[in-house]
């Protein structure tokens, strides 16, 4: 793995310094100030942000991934057999561990999912980003 690769995967924190590692363009619609909100549309706007701009992660956000009822079954299931599976007769325990054999896949499945972390960085320049994927950020070094 890269220095580049190795910044990337590590997770950010409140309170440090990252510098955004591609050129953004935002686009929109955009409102004059003291417009009601219904007159939205009135001008078209874009923004260009250059890869290298550095700014203060202010928020992280954890977006947990959604457990099916066959991943509980399994978490429920395992920690029955894990705990009191030695104590149990033979074929109760062999039942439990053919239960727990079939949701595996599931399991395997969940445990693939990639946790979705997201920031509000506020840029040195006075823009704020918010809601947007940390892979978009490295740490910035002094």
């Amino acid at each position: 793995m890269t220095d580049e690769e190795d910044e990337r995967s590590m997770t950010l924190n409140v309170g440090q310094r990252v510098r955004l590692v591609a050129d953004l363009r935002l686009a929109g619609s955009v409102t004059p100030a003291g417009e009601p909100l219904e007159e939205t549309g009135a001008f078209a706007a874009s923004v260009a942000l250059a890869a290298g701009i550095e700014g203060t992660v202010e928020r992280v956000d954890e977006h947990h991934r959604q457990q099916s009822h066959e991943v509980r079954e399994y978490l429920r299931l395992k920690s029955l057999l894990d705990d009191f599976g030695h104590q149990m007769p033979s074929a109760s325990r062999k039942q439990l561990e053919e239960q727990v054999g079939a949701l595996e896949e599931q399991w395997v499945a969940y445990q693939r999912q990639v946790l979705r972390v997201t920031v509000r960085v506020r840029l040195d320049n006075g823009f704020v980003l918010d809601d947007v994927p940390e892979e978009a950020f490295a740490f910035a070094f002094a």
